[in-house]
Parts: C-alpha cells; structure tokens; sequence
C-alpha cells in the first residue's frame, strides 16, 4: 500500500513540474509500460497541391485538447464540396470563426515546444502543416511523425476493429479535428493490449 501511495504522490509531481515548465516536456508519458503520444490532426478544404488546412486539433499526452478552425488566407481559394460534407465546416463559418495562421501557428508552438507530434494522415497533415507555418512566417517548433513510426504489428492487425468499437460505443464525431486525435489516441492506447514483446521495438 505504501508502495502505491508513494508512486502515486511521484507521478502527480512529476506531471506538476511538466506543466509548470519546471521539467523538459518528453514525446510521450509512459506509466506502467503505458505509452501515450500526443496527437494531432487536420481538416482541410480538400485534396491536392491547392488544398490547405481549415481546422487543427490536438489532444497532448498530458490529455490537454486544443482546437482552432483556420482563416483562410485571401490565396486560399480551393474548395471540395465533397470535403465539407465530411467535416462539416463551411467557408462562411471560418471567415466568421477561423482564427489567423499566425496566431494558431503561435498557439501550437506553446503547447507543442520539443514534443514528437503524430498523426495518422502524415502524408497529407505535414504539407499542410508546412503551409500553415509558412503563411505564418514562423518556424515550427515541435516534430510531426507518421503515427505507423511507433505502431506495431500486433495493434496495426487489431486497429480497425478497436476504432469501430470505441466509435460503436461513444458519441464519435468523425472528421472533426479534435474529435479524430482523441479517438486515434484513444484507440492506440487500446491497442497496446495487442503488443508482443517479440514484436518489433516501438522507435521515438
């Protein structure tokens, strides 16, 4: 019982030094061989070279959530139909509601400073997220990885079935940004179960 009670009072302290700054922010917390990434994930107005981001959510290791719809910026013409009745977001809302590049790219920077970021959609979120900055003639600050870096083979066989289940099972708001990083760490905390030690090493 001691025992318990002294891990809990490390942990708590631990987690008050990282959010008080007072400790080097790490990639990802790990209690217990858990591991839990901060996730990050985009809308967009479409697909292709033209498209750019309208919506960034993150949901950190610390389960801190961070949500932005974007203000296009005047260049930003691309619009799919097809895209917003996924997502949902209209240009009108983000002219109304969307704040500017700069301030979002800032936002990040703050939460996000030295932390391995992931997404499951890297090869679409990171040109965006390259845009973004861009735009905002700032430098990003924190690393984006393609979620499959740390995935292993077990959770990628189980990954499907584990993602239909917690969706069957909560109020799952696909194709919104924040929605979608809670549900995809959700998920790959979930799938952890299915990992071998004669699997192949998770890498950070």
């Amino acid at each position: 019982m001691k025992k318990v009670v002294t891990i809990f009072v490390v942990s708590k302290f631990i987690t008050y030094l990282v959010v008080n700054k007072l400790l080097t922010i790490v990639p990802e917390a790990c209690i217990n061989k858990i591991i839990i990434p901060t996730i990050i994930d985009i809308e967009a107005s479409g697909f292709g070279s033209e498209s750019y981001p309208i919506e960034v959510g993150v949901v950190t290791y610390l389960s801190q959530r961070y949500c932005r719809l974007i203000k296009p910026e005047q260049d930003w013409q691309h619009w799919s139909g097809d895209a917003e009745k996924l997502h949902g977001i209209s240009r009108d809302l983000l002219h109304d509601k969307g704040i500017r590049a700069n301030q979002v790219c800032s936002e990040l920077n703050e939460l996000l400073l030295g932390q391995t970021v992931y997404s499951d959609g890297w090869v679409v979120d990171y040109p965006w997220l390259i845009k973004l900055f861009y735009v905002a003639r700032m430098e990003m600050k924190f690393t984006l990885s393609p979620l499959e870096n740390i995935l292993t083979e077990g959770q990628m066989e189980k990954w499907h079935d584990t993602q239909e289940v917690i969706c069957a099972n909560s109020e799952c708001q696909r194709h919104r940004a924040s929605s979608d990083a809670e549900m995809i760490q959700n998920v790959y905390m979930q799938t952890q179960q299915y990992t071998k030690s004669s699997s192949t090493p998770i890498q950070f």
